[in-house]
């Protein structure tokens, strides 16, 4: 049974940047060809907006066209984490922030981080 942690949510300015990190228990991340990070605005449903894949010639990376040249996702296998490094934050981007492999499976949802972009 894996356990995913997400944490590094915060409030910030727009413009501002933030680095959430996931860090996975119960199972390595490597086992995951997969890794996504979602977010769930209020009224909204969740939306994947990142997600990295491990192949042959290493990892490659998709966004959803809103974070593009924005958001960075990466990964570390060795510390069994996921990062997502998020730069010139929006208001649009305020979220509940999760991680979990793609395509997700309902139990390895954790408790998010809060991540809100405002004045």
């Amino acid at each position: 049974q894996v356990q995913l942690v997400e944490s590094g949510g915060a409030l910030v300015q727009p413009g501002g940047s933030l680095r959430l990190s996931c860090q996975a228990s119960g199972r390595d991340i490597s086992d995951f060809w997969r890794m996504g990070w979602y977010r769930q605005a209020p009224g909204k449903q969740r939306e994947l907006v990142a997600r990295i894949t491990s192949v042959t010639n290493g990892d490659v990376p998709t966004y959803v066209d809103s974070v593009k040249g924005r958001f960075t996702i990466s990964r570390d296998n060795a510390k069994n984490t996921v990062y997502l490094q998020m730069n010139e934050l929006e208001p649009e981007d305020t979220a509940i922030y999760y991680c979990n492999k793609y395509p997700s499976a309902d139990a390895y949802w954790g408790p998010g981080t809060q991540v809100t972009v405002s004045s």
